[in-house]
């Protein structure tokens, strides 16, 4: 099971962005946990998954929770803005995918 985590401000334009991904994570049959978060959650909630994707608008957080997450070997990244606006359920799991495969190659 793929575990992604989403994270934005108050988790509620994500939460959005997360019902799209499920979607097309159960066209492709694949078998994911993946939840929205606000910031103020972060430090509970990442240790839970594989992977973390920042919302633009927490985008300027990405160095500070990155370093929470070092020790872990977590990846944080910003998810890519258009994707995001367009609310690209399908672009975004391919991030996440490819987040979580390079960090098991590492």
């Amino acid at each position: 099971m793929h575990k992604i985590m989403l994270c934005c401000s108050a988790g509620m334009s994500t939460s959005l962005l997360v019902r799209k991904m499920l979607e097309e994570a159960d066209k492709r049959g694949l078998d994911v946990d993946i939840a929205a978060y606000s910031a103020t959650e972060f430090d509970d909630r990442f240790a839970d998954y594989q992977v973390v994707l920042l919302g633009p608008q927490i985008k300027y957080m990405l160095e500070s929770l990155a370093e929470k997450t070092a020790a872990s070997g977590i990846p944080v990244a910003p998810i890519n803005m258009m994707d995001y606006g367009m609310q690209r359920g399908d672009k975004v799991l391919d991030f996440a995918l490819e987040l979580i495969a390079e960090k098991g190659a590492a």
